[in-house]
Formats: structure tokens, sequence, C-alpha cells
């Protein structure tokens, strides 16, 4: 795999939402991503469904993030964000062990996204058969110099 040279034109990617979690609430070494989108060099492809997603895993209890909060997290990403339109008829993924993946596979290859950022091994074992680079967070920032 090669790093994307791009100078002018920032990086399409769908970032799973535990990334996007801890790039928002946590920071630390996600904070990479934040800074990245802020700063334009990536584009957050985004669907419903993973919005969705994000907005249900923000109200989790243990986080304790008042309804504020979560509005002022969803805020500094969402217009960052590419809202990608999903078709009538989805195109078919490769198989994967967690349902909750398929919306992020979706979203990746309607959108033409250059990768597609993971944050657990799940998706790893599809990368020989997906048409984008499935990454975890510390090989997307290598190989972007993030």
């Amino acid at each position: 795999m090669t790093t994307v040279e791009r100078s002018d034109i920032s990086l399409r990617a769908v970032i799973d939402t535990n990334l996007v979690l801890s790039a928002l609430v946590f920071g630390g070494n996600m904070g990479k991503l934040r800074l990245a989108w802020q700063g334009d060099r990536l584009i957050p492809l985004v669907s419903k469904a993973t919005i969705t997603e994000l907005i249900r895993v923000l109200a989790y209890p243990k986080f304790k993030l008042t309804a504020s909060e979560q509005e002022d997290l969803l805020s500094d990403y969402l217009p960052f964000c590419e809202t990608v339109l999903m078709p009538d008829i989805l195109p078919t993924t490769p198989e994967c062990r967690d349902l909750m993946d398929v919306p992020f596979l979706v979203l990746a290859l309607v959108g033409q996204a250059d990768y597609l950022v993971i944050g657990d091994q799940d998706l790893l074992c599809l990368t020989d058969n997906f048409f984008c680079p499935i990454v975890k967070a510390d090989q997307f920032f290598a190989l972007n110099k993030f």
C-alpha cells in the first residue's frame, strides 16, 4: 500500500464510529483525525445510518454527556463531513462477521472513499476483497503523514 499524495484535494474517508467518538470526546492520538478534518486534509464521509449510530453512541450514559455537549460535539464534526445519499438498491459488500459494519462498507463503496479507517480487527480480513484500503487508524496516520 502506498501513501496517497494529494496537495490540493482532501482525502475522502469513512471513519468508524468508535474512532470518531474517540477523536471528539477523548482526543489523544485520535485527536489527529479531528485536526485533519478541521484542517481540510480529510473529508469524513457519512450516511444517515452512520450519523444515526454516532448520535446513539454519544448518548450512552457512560460518557455522561449532556444533550448540549452532544450537540457541540456533533457541530464540530458534521459540518466537515460529506453526506452520501444511499441508492435504492445498495451495492453488494463482502460478507463480514458484524452486521453493524455493513453500513460503513456500503458507505465506502457508494461514496468512493479513499480509505475505510477502522478501530478494530473485524474488517481487516476484507482488505484483499475491497476496492479501497481498509486500515487501522495508526496505519492511516502513517500513510498520510497525519
